[in-house]
């Protein structure tokens, strides 16, 4: 390919809109233009990366058996209507009508129209399993789109779904995908995680999520150094605190904390660790009648230690939350606790309210809390002596770097991801709901037991950028780089030698398989080199009228701080060494 027949299009500054640091260079690098909030053209140098991503995920779908198909963006309501996501999925869910006024939504994702499928095609076991997949466009309609590729509206996903006999069955698929999602992770030459994941409303006991480690990863990724431990922080367990509890030591006592309303505050002026204190989450339940409407409310009361975070995944699986929760309003608080949010405690309620106490709270001895009287808070309390022993006990925090791993074998560390897959076990959800069900061997319907496995294949080059970039711009993966190697040959517009000798290279590269572009555009060489640097091709041979002169060619890698002199004549087996050395290595 030569450059002066493509696209190449950089901008020196990213638009203003442009927040982090994959959706500016992808932008700068024209690698997509936004067309509209969270809505981007692919442009010609991004649209290479996409197709190199598909590629990959692709081959790696069919070597583990799933068979491709492709499914309406557009689908009718009725489908969705019967799995009761029409309602439930809210205002991400874009929901149109044609001329004749029916309903229809424009796809988040497939669970429906593969049931349907299912259910028609597949009547026996015997035509089990099957998986099936597609790389097609998506649309949820965030609230507020951002970062480009990594928030948008419209995006491509590789979304597959197993349909299996039982449970067994199910789950044997699943480790198919499993093993297959690591291999093309392993080809795209990123660095991951897999972890462990919540499936959240999508049920199953059975989930991971696949992430790109980036420093400005939107999830926290909690893993164990000196284990094969790991987990999103939703699902990280903190390993349950040792007993006994130790015995009172100190007397109930009501302390002054004037405007001190957090537990930091109240630790400082106190003059003693975070770790002794106690905060106070206030949720609520809504209580509704036989028709649905809504006629009260319970309140529950939360206690974490001072310098834990609340786990909304964990505390939803409290018997009684596990039906939906919310924070208490104001006017609730005070009619339970008699004060405003700063001051909550336990002990001397105005009201009955459910306390659950995480696990360190309930194993902890002469802890401080609110007073439920303002500017004032408790030290000395006691589990028995001072409030009875908690209704509810449970695993309610985030985990902490340096907590105890959960498996027994060292401590945790954390560090930040960018969820670009996620594989999970649906069981019967779906078929369930629309009575999608094949004849088992006993002659009896039965439900298909499923599984889903989803990539974002337009959110992974975003997520490799934000892994792999510099001041000068993106260091793409040989693999899923636009162009794998960049001829720049310096004066070709006026030396015929420079020209025969950066074509042949070219013709050489392009022979073998190489995924080769010539920079024939004519631009000095700074700005030719600042525009492939921006763009982040990973192999950079420059030929010039004095290297000629001198039998020497320069080679550089996007990473390497310095060009390797090497001999004209060897340059081409050179540039497949390397080619072939980073296949090798994964890079």
């Amino acid at each position: 390919m030569k450059a002066s027949q493509f696209l190449v299009s950089t901008l020196r500054e990213a638009p203003a809109d442009a927040e982090v640091v994959s959706h500016q260079l992808m932008m700068r690098a024209g690698l997509i233009k936004k067309l509209g909030a969270g809505i981007y053209s692919y442009m010609p140098m991004g649209l290479r990366v996409i197709r190199k991503v598909e590629a990959i995920v692709r081959d790696e779908m069919d070597r583990a058996g799933a068979v491709e198909l492709t499914m309406p963006v557009v689908q009718p309501a009725e489908l969705w209507q019967e799995t009761g996501r029409f309602e439930k999925m809210g205002p991400e869910l874009l929901r149109i009508q044609d001329r004749h006024g029916r309903d229809f939504v424009v796809q988040p994702t497939s669970e429906e129209v593969i049931t349907d499928i299912a259910r028609q095609e597949l009547r026996s076991y015997r035509q089990l399993p099957k998986n099936f997949y597609q790389i097609q466009t998506k649309f949820r309609d965030e609230r507020r789109p951002r970062f480009g590729l990594m928030r948008g509206r419209e995006f491509t996903m590789k979304d597959a779904y197993s349909f299996d006999r039982d449970q067994a069955a199910a789950k044997a698929s699943y480790q198919v995908m499993a093993a297959a999602y690591r291999r093309i992770f392993d080809r795209f030459g990123l660095t991951y995680r897999a972890v462990a994941a919540d499936s959240g409303a999508i049920g199953g006991d059975l989930s991971e999520e696949f992430q790109v480690i980036a420093a400005t990863g939107e999830d926290a990724i909690v893993y164990c150094p000196d284990s094969e431990y790991a987990a999103n922080m939703e699902k990280a367990e903190a390993r349950a605190p040792q007993g006994p509890r130790a015995a009172a030591a100190e007397t109930l006592t009501r302390v002054p904390t004037p405007g001190k309303s957090t537990c930091a505050d109240v630790a400082q002026l106190l003059g003693v660790p975070l770790t002794t204190t106690v905060k106070s989450l206030v949720l609520a339940t809504d209580v509704t009648d036989a028709q649905g409407a809504i006629v009260g409310s319970r309140i529950w009361l939360l206690l974490l230690r001072g310098d834990h975070d609340m786990n909304e995944v964990k505390v939803g699986k409290v018997p009684g939350l596990d039906n939906g929760f919310r924070f208490a309003t104001v006017a609730e608080i005070v009619d339970h606790f008699g004060t405003r949010p700063g001051y909550l405690g336990p002990i001397g309620l105005k009201k009955p309210v459910t306390v659950v106490a995480d696990r360190e709270v309930a194993l902890m001895a002469d802890w401080i809390c609110g007073a439920n009287e303002e500017d004032f808070h408790l030290s000395g309390v006691n589990w028995g002596r001072d409030l009875p022993e908690p209704a509810l006990v449970a695993d309610l925090r985030n985990v902490l770097e340096g907590d105890p791993s959960p498996d027994g074998k060292g401590r945790l560390a954390i560090e930040r991801g960018i969820e670009v897959g996620h594989v999970f076990y649906l069981g019967t959800k779906y078929s369930q709901a629309m009575n999608a069900t094949f004849l088992a061997e006993d002659g009896k319907p039965a439900l298909f037991e499923m599984g889903c496995y989803g990539i974002g294949i337009t959110r992974l080059p975003a997520a490799a950028i934000e892994q792999n970039h510099d001041e000068r711009g993106i260091i793409w993966p040989d693999a899923i780089a636009p162009f794998t190697v960049v001829v720049c040959p310096i004066g070709m517009d006026r030396n015929a030698d420079v020209k025969a000798a950066a074509e042949k290279l070219h013709d050489q590269l392009r022979d073998n398989g190489v995924d080769v572009i010539l920079d024939d555009r004519g631009e000095r060489p700074g700005a030719m080199f600042a525009d492939w640097e921006l763009i982040g091709v990973p192999h950079r041979v420059v030929i010039s009228d004095r290297g000629l002169k001198d039998g020497q060619l320069e080679y550089q890698h996007r990473r390497d701080s310095a060009a390797t002199k090497v001999p004209a004549t060897e340059m081409f087996a050179f540039v497949m060494r390397a080619l072939a050395a980073r296949q090798t290595a994964g890079a």
